[in-house]
């Protein structure tokens, strides 16, 4: 429900706050379903790795990541933002490196300017009931751009949530990348009138760009 209070969020006894398009919001906490799927218990065992690799850095190593760590911001809430700790920025970047395929490292790369994106928008066709979405592209994408996309939705939606990684993109074909496959191998096809997020974002030495969100409404079948 929406509450009246100073700027909050999180957990507070009982309940959750959080801040909404209309203003804060307020519910009780639930303890969130632990599926324990195959992607989320992939990513936990890059998480405890990482963490245990850090742990085997020596001194000097782990030094080096705290004074690189000293430069990089969280994500602000309510305004706030603090630097990151050694252990958060080494986990962060490798398992960054892991997710696009690319080798881990032991000291922290640095951190250079991302390139601009060539991707310019989703396209969504619907030939005879076969749903294909296309990413269309100016250029090559930088290798190791991120995919990401979240469940469709209903057509009205212009903001989604719970986008998840599927994967990286590959070289365009006539100034279109496929992401047919890649999308309903973990969404299944996205039926028609239903609208469809998706988010790349470039990654360059472990350190990911800001994701840049595209929308399309899957059309009736022509």
């Amino acid at each position: 429900m929406k509450i009246q209070d100073i700027p909050q969020t999180g957990k507070l006894g009982q309940t959750v706050t959080w801040k909404g398009r209309t203003g804060q919001l307020r519910r009780i906490k639930v303890t969130p379903k632990n599926p324990r799927s195959g992607a989320q218990q992939i990513i936990r065992a890059r998480l405890a790795a990482q963490a245990a690799a850090y742990d085997a850095l020596t001194d000097v190593q782990q030094q080096a990541w705290i004074s690189a760590a000293n430069q990089v911001r969280t994500r602000s809430t309510l305004g706030q933002s603090g630097a990151l700790t050694g252990s958060q920025l080494f986990i962060k970047v490798n398992c960054t490196l892991q997710l696009i395929g690319a080798p881990t490292v032991t000291a922290p790369p640095l951190k250079s300017l991302m390139a601009v994106l060539p991707v310019s928008g989703l396209e969504i066709t619907n030939a005879a009931g076969v749903v294909t979405l296309k990413l269309a592209t100016t250029d090559a994408p930088p290798d190791g751009t991120i995919l990401r996309a979240c469940e469709w939705q209903k057509s009205g939606t212009r903001r989604a949530v719970g986008y998840r990684v599927l994967g990286t993109l590959d070289s365009p074909v006539a100034g279109k990348i496929d992401i047919t496959a890649l999308y309903t191998a973990r969404f299944g096809a996205p039926p028609p009138n239903s609208r469809v997020f998706v988010a790349v974002s470039a990654c360059a030495s472990g350190y990911e760009g800001i994701p840049v969100l595209f929308h399309a409404r899957v059309p009736a079948s022509a």
